[in-house]
């Protein structure tokens, strides 16, 4: 009830109240306010009853009801960390979910139910992991021989049944030869000496979509295309579809695998087509099944006939026939492989809408991201948005004039990656992407959000207030900085993001560092000996860093580091103010001069731990599907050493160590007594 109502309640001779000053009134309002808390809190609780709506807090409890039992530290975890508000709580809060999550527990009696089923394994590996798996008893790929007393003709129907159970490869079956050595082999083997049991193949990448995208033509070649539009060899995935039950085991239909040669030429059209795994157009017209021809292009050796379209899917490459007409252009829709949301993408984000949003894009107003640029310059409005709506790739001269008060962002829109290719406009002058503002701009910021930015890098200049990177991904070349601050005073955010070296070029003298505030994201200048953060000439960058579940790959000088959280530097650090700042959970070289360290690698290992605890990398190739991923035989001091027990660096926040013992403790719960089950890393 509001204050008016309340008052409503009282008696007319009350409410002479208002020519004494209201003081009944604040009363009421105070009442209000109790009586409001009363009624969230007795929601809250109501909706705490059901584990479909249930606070991370009452989860055990309900749990508890069933016999679930979550993995240890589960309940301090809880108690320390949902205790505070803030960015730390909502980490929490998703470590929460990964030890316990509502899934699991809503299911506990129900898998009691299946125990020891195979498709029981594979729905634990996706309630209590998040990944999805594929579970194979290794007994059936056993090679043995056949009893004679079963091939009689009583047992015909068992003879048809149990014929092809431990039968070895036919060398004449090019389908199953292929699956050899994957998670869908039929195969037998000749020797196992393991204990018979089930093996769970995990995919703990997701696949990511790329729609209706400019293909690559490669240069010097008419008739080549890569289906990434930076020129990129990428492996394809599978469009991974819903399981139709709950007792089906899962396909390569039902997971993000790899398509392989074999396998998407023998089921063409189960792949290939709109709204599929991958979809090929010339102009506005799809190419039709009939015409796709699946070969090997590495070497680019293979030429297919007239009208016809080879396509790799292990490279990701495409080859017309040299006499096909390409002049409408080629596009390509296709899936990708990666760890997480990081980077530019089609993935869903948090997008808002401040003020007035100019659209680019097909069936909008502006055809070219110049125009919307245009017209905001006429408009002048203090807050807009510049939103693209395709993933086309955009080669314009860009450069961005703020006025003082003016708040620009230039973001895709959602479901969308834009790829902005920034090429030698001018023989005279750098051809970056031009952020300025001019001498009395106190309050002028930029976004850049969900965005790929290719050829060139970033300049930024003048006292903005903040420059922002959300999502973005600023392609690493090894050649020039991805950001370069020239005598900015600016504030920068980046998050969720990759780009190359940042350059840092300012007033050391008359301005204070810029602060720089890296968050869940891959800095990454191609070597370890590079420098990815500094000034010109190998100097400090007058800048303050504060960094939070970040991967710096390469040599990080600058004035001096606030804070570093979960964070990995596989270069030296070199800080000429130790005397600010602490490094917290961090790996640092040996060698590098910081402030104070507290439990970071490999001082916490010991003097004699240097040459064993350092990070292991499945890919630092840029583009790869493990980019950024740490290797599984990594040390656990750096894969678990994370505060929270997770891993450090980039992806942090996928928790997959407290994924993977959540999921082993299930499966241990699970299997059926004798047997042993065992996870083998797909992806």
């Amino acid at each position: 009830m509001t204050t008016d109502e309340l008052a409503g309640l009282l008696p007319r001779w009350l409410l002479a109240d208002e020519e004494a000053g209201d003081h009944l009134r604040g009363l009421l309002a105070a009442i209000e306010e109790q009586i409001d808390r009363v009624r969230d809190a007795t929601a809250r609780q109501y909706e705490d009853w059901f584990v479909e709506t249930a606070d991370a807090r009452a989860l055990p409890l309900i749990g508890d009801l069933v016999g679930y039992r979550p993995l240890a530290g589960y309940q301090r975890i809880l108690s320390e960390g949902l205790r505070d508000g803030g960015p730390a709580a909502e980490s929490i809060r998703r470590l929460a979910e990964a030890l316990a999550p509502r899934r699991d527990v809503a299911n506990t009696v129900g898998y009691r139910r299946r125990k020891g089923t195979l498709s029981l394994l594979e729905e634990l590996a996706e309630s209590a992991a998040g990944w999805p798996a594929r579970a194979v008893e290794t007994s059936r790929l056993l090679a043995h021989t056949q009893p004679v007393r079963l091939y009689g003709a009583a047992t015909a129907r068992t003879d048809t049944v149990r014929a092809s159970r431990g039968r070895l490869a036919d060398l004449r079956d090019g389908s199953t030869l292929d699956l050899t050595g994957t998670a869908f082999q039929t195969a037998a083997r000749t020797f196992d000496v393991r204990r018979p049991g089930v093996e769970l193949y995990v995919w703990r990448q997701k696949a990511y979509p790329v729609t209706d995208a400019p293909a690559y033509r490669v240069e010097g070649a008419r008739d080549l295309f890569t289906f990434d539009v930076l020129g990129a060899d990428t492996a394809l995935v599978t469009k991974p579809e819903p399981e139709p039950s709950t007792t089906h085991l899962a396909t390569v239909d039902n997971v993000p695998a790899r398509l392989r040669r074999r396998l998407f030429a023998d089921r063409l059209a189960d792949f290939y087509g709109p709204g599929k795994s991958v979809a090929i157009r010339r102009g506005d017209r799809l190419v039709p099944v009939s015409d796709i021809v699946v070969a090997d292009l590495s070497g680019w050796r293979y030429e297919p006939r007239r009208d016809r379209v080879a396509v790799d899917p292990e490279l990701g490459r495409i080859a017309f026939s040299p006499r096909a007409d390409l002049d409408e252009g080629v596009r390509v829709t296709y899936h990708y492989a990666f760890s997480d949301d990081l980077g530019g993408g089609e993935y869903p984000r948090d997008l808002s809408t401040p003020g007035h949003v100019y659209r680019v894009g097909p069936g909008h107003p502006y055809r070219r991201i110049a125009d919307a640029h245009r017209e905001w310059r006429a408009d002048r409005p203090a807050d807009a948005v510049i939103e693209i709506t395709d993933s086309g790739a955009y080669q314009e001269e860009l450069a961005f004039q703020l006025d003082d008060g003016q708040r620009l962002t230039l973001r895709a829109a959602d479901g969308a990656r834009p790829v902005l290719r920034l090429l030698d406009w001018s023989s005279d002058q750098p051809d970056a992407l031009v952020i300025e503002a001019g001498e009395d701009c106190r309050e002028s910021s930029m976004t850049l959000d969900g965005l790929v930015i290719a050829g060139r890098g970033i300049r930024a200049g003048g006292p903005l207030a903040a420059l922002t990177l959300r999502h973005c991904t600023l392609v690493p070349d090894g050649e020039e900085p991805s950001l370069f601050l020239e005598r900015a005073t600016t504030a920068v955010h980046i998050e969720r993001s990759v780009l190359g070296p940042i350059v840092v070029l300012a007033d050391e003298v008359g301005t204070d560092p810029a602060p720089i505030h890296l968050r869940d994201s891959i800095l990454d200048a191609t070597g370890h000996d590079r420098p990815a953060l500094g000034a010109p000439d190998g100097r400090h960058a007058h800048a303050v860093l504060h960094a939070e579940r970040v991967t710096v790959v390469g040599e990080a000088r600058v004035h001096a580091v606030e804070t570093a959280a979960d964070s990995i530097f596989t270069g030296i650090v070199n800080v000429a103010r130790r005397q600010r700042g602490t490094l917290r959970f961090c790996y640092v070289p040996p060698g590098s001069r910081t402030p104070r360290r507290f439990r970071c690698q490999p001082d916490l290992a010991g003097p004699d731990a240097a040459t064993r605890v350092w990070p292991l990398f499945d890919s630092l190739e840029h583009g790869a599907p493990d980019y950024g991923r740490l290797a599984t035989r990594c040390p656990a001091e750096i894969a678990r050493g994370a505060e929270d027990g997770s891993e450090m660096g980039v992806f942090h926040d996928l928790y997959q160590p407290q994924r993977e013992d959540n999921l082993r403790a299930r499966l241990a719960e699970y299997t059926p007594a004798g047997t042993r089950a065992a996870i083998s890393f797909v992806s």
